[in-house]
């Protein structure tokens, strides 16, 4: 195949619409008659529900009013548990709880209405932190209020502290994280008896809205319609939540008879939707008297919330990478996601593998401290080579040199140079400078057997013009997958860019190609969609239409007389494993992932002595991602992962008062603006991963993963202060600095 178009920063082929306005985004769009819905939530986080009462003066039978009690199927947000009700019936498990739901054209009185509804819980004792869940002094969920836990054993730890000369031990914690995705959540839905439902919304994965109406509803797969409308950004927010969301407007629609419009506004959707699961981790480690890693203990923990969500997935990639990317032949992992009575935690950018891989790289830096080790030579000898062994059983094959990239990452930063200045200067300066390193990977694709569970599916077709439709259900959200499809479809059949089409996801007419979640599109969908395109020119050579080779005029004349003999022409591809991926979900061991992506990447930051805060200078960024599809795409997808956790190290803090969110706004929950924003300098090293046609791995996560504990690291080094949590807010820094 020849590469013309895979490599290159080709522009992306939604701008003009986005640029010009002309993009439809779900408030954009209204429908003949439509309503507007709203939500009535709980004020109480934990509790019976005694009453529901609608106060006088308000003309109720103007609206559509749904209980739990109108719900025509099971009230049940089908996900990986059943635990979580699409409306609440009889009880209450956290603050923001939808119990009510209402529909009316009239805006203004439909406000009014939701503050006319009164809801009399009698509270139950409630909790709100992982330490109170993880003790079982109350319990709120099954009998432990354990929603999931894992465990993971490589050789024999116990017996291997007898051969450790250093034994260190630490605890790590990192809070809550909101999405602040630019679009709020919303959706459209008609529904009825006879027609079924049809959703449109702001969405990431459609058939997981599918999946969750089928039996909200009680109705056959053919009758439930899921589409994407354009979508201002996602990072995890729109994964698992708009099932709710669309459940809601579809049961308002249901028994209205009409359209129903449900779009929260910044308040609702920050105090209500899923946010990335709080962890506190505890990690013993044993060194040898080389600075050589023999026993690695992990106990990690996270806050799943109310209810289940997603908790034992983002819990099972938190694990697998609780290790970091260091070989050690003693290791003991346990794991749990405990539920407490603060809103469902949900999928976030870097699913788990953020929280655990704070803990082991803060943990690195802090032993070789005690070492009296450099930080880069303590990693660089425990660094992962090919043909080492993860804790899972897995056999690194990826052909990856992290000795080489932690080099690069040195060199590009003038790491040595600049350390050596800064502890001149910190001696007589006021402003505190420092540089950290931290080393991560992150697996790209679904955890273990979830890709061939999946089994996902992709089809393409041409028109008799000679056009090439790629049909998938992997979403674009910003991240640029419509112009990564395009560029792999005109290199696998030989077309321009302008010659594809990649057609808008609805679960009507694309097949399910899994949703758009875990660095897996351009790996894992792209290389269908190649499958596809280059099957389709097989078919065609088949035929005796299209010479060898041939050219885009070849093309369509081909697919001009396919169509005038055979009618339409439509390929699907479905996944396959490469060869050796086996996981047993059973004892957790085996192939986690097929590939995985790598990083070392290194901040520098000051310290202010007088306001105390932590700015960070400058950004050393490098990565191992298989082959770049698109350069200025994936530096974009860095460069925005690196801001966002650099929000998550210094600035966000969810503030919860009895489990429900008082910051909920954008003027008091800080994220980093312009101005916080240092030199990002990004560098990729290719290893073309050798099952997949454009040779991609995952990169949208890579970057959640390893930026809080480079920046921590190198506040360390700015002020000789070991800092274990995140944010880092600058009274914390006030309260260690003067203590």
């Amino acid at each position: 195949m020849q590469r013309r178009f895979v490599g290159q920063s080709v522009r992306r082929v939604e701008a003009e619409a986005k640029v010009t306005g002309a993009a439809q985004y779900i408030d954009d769009l209204t429908f003949p008659e439509m309503l507007f819905g709203v939500t009535v939530r709980s004020a109480v986080a934990r509790g019976t529900i005694r009453a529901i009462e609608f106060a006088d003066g308000i003309p109720w039978a103007e609206l559509t009013i749904v209980t739990a009690k109108q719900i025509p199927g099971k009230n049940r947000v089908a996900l990986i548990a059943d635990d979580q009700p699409m409306l609440a019936d009889g009880s209450v498990n956290h603050a923001e709880e939808p119990v009510v739901l209402l529909a009316h054209h009239d805006r203004a009185l439909l406000e009014a209405a939701r503050r006319a509804v009164h809801i009399t819980i009698d509270p139950l004792p409630a909790m709100f932190d992982l330490d109170t869940a993880d003790a079982q002094q109350t319990i709120v969920w099954g009998t432990d209020n354990i929603l999931k836990s894992y465990r993971m054993d490589a050789g024999d730890i116990d017996a291997a502290w007898a051969t450790a000369a250093h034994v260190i031990e630490g605890e790590y914690r990192t809070g809550a994280q909101e999405h602040m995705y630019i679009e709020p959540q919303g959706v459209i839905a008609i529904a009825d008896p006879n027609s079924g439902v049809t959703v449109w919304g702001s969405l990431q994965c459609p058939y997981y809205v599918h999946a969750a109406l089928l039996p909200l509803f009680g109705l056959p797969a053919d009758k439930v319609r899921v589409v994407q409308t354009e979508t201002g950004g996602g990072f995890g927010g729109k994964e698992e939540y708009p099932s709710l969301l669309a459940g809601h407007a579809a049961l308002l629609a249901w028994h209205a008879g009409k359209p129903v419009k449900m779009m929260y506004d910044r308040r609702e959707d920050m105090a209500a939707t899923t946010k990335r699961h709080p962890s506190r981790t505890r990690i013993k480690t044993g060194f040898d008297r080389g600075g050589k890693l023999v026993a690695l203990d992990i106990d990690f923990v996270l806050d799943g919330g109310a209810y289940t969500t997603l908790s034992p997935v983002v819990l099972s990639r938190g694990t697998l990478h609780a290790t970091g990317p260091y070989r050690c032949p003693n290791v003991r992992i346990r794991s749990r996601a405990v539920a407490t009575n603060s809103v469902p935690y949900g999928a976030f950018r870097g699913f788990g593998a953020p929280q655990s891989l704070f803990a082991i790289e803060r943990h690195m830096d802090r032993a070789a401290h005690q070492l009296r080790m450099a930080p880069e030579e303590l990693r660089r000898r425990n660094l992962l080579r090919d043909g080492d062994t993860l804790a899972c059983g897995q056999t690194v094959r990826d052909g990856v040199d992290l000795g080489a990239l932690l080099d690069r990452a040195l060199q590009l930063s003038h790491y040595h140079e600049r350390r050596a200045q800064y502890r001149t200067a910190n001696a007589t300066e006021p402003l505190q400078r420092g540089l950290g390193i931290a080393a991560v990977m992150h697996g790209a694709g679904f955890t273990g057997s979830g890709e061939q569970y999946l089994a996902s599916k992709v089809a393409v077709e041409t028109t008799a013009e000679g056009r090439l439709r790629v049909l998938a259900a992997s979403t674009e959200m910003g991240q640029g997958k419509n112009t990564v499809f395009t560029q792999i479809a005109a290199d696998a059949a030989g077309l321009e860019l302008c010659d594809i089409d990649v057609v808008t996801p609805d679960t009507q007419v694309v097949p399910n190609s899994g949703p758009t979640v875990a660095s897996r599109t351009t790996m894992i969908v792209g290389d269908l969609v190649a499958r596809g395109c280059t099957g389709i020119c097989d078919v065609l050579r088949q035929s005796d239409l299209l010479p060898t080779p041939h050219t885009p005029a070849d093309f369509r004349r081909a697919c001009a007389a396919y169509h005038a003999r055979h009618g339409a022409l439509r390929l699907t591809t479905q996944y396959e494993p490469p060869p050796g991926v086996i996981w047993d979900d059973a004892t957790y061991r085996g192939q986690a992932y097929a590939t995985y992506a790598w990083a070392v990447y290194i901040a520098e930051v000051s310290v202010d002595p007088i306001s105390y805060e932590v700015r960070v200078t400058d950004f050393t960024a490098v990565q191992e991602i298989g082959r770049v599809v698109n350069p200025t795409l994936a530096a974009g997808q860095i460069e925005g992962g690196v801001v966002q956790a650099i929000g998550y190290a210094l600035y966000e803090q969810v503030q919860l008062r009895e489990g429900r969110m008082v910051n909920d706004q954008f003027a008091n929950y800080i994220i980093p603006t312009a101005l916080d924003v240092p030199p990002i300098r990004v560098h990729f090293e290719e290893v073309p991963y050798a099952h997949g046609q454009s040779g991609a791995k995952g990169i949208g996560e890579l970057p959640m993963d390893a930026v809080a504990p480079a920046i921590l690291n190198a506040v360390e080094d700015a002020t000789g202060v070991s800092f274990t949590s995140i944010p880092l807010l600058p009274e914390e820094v006030l309260c260690r600095l003067t203590a």
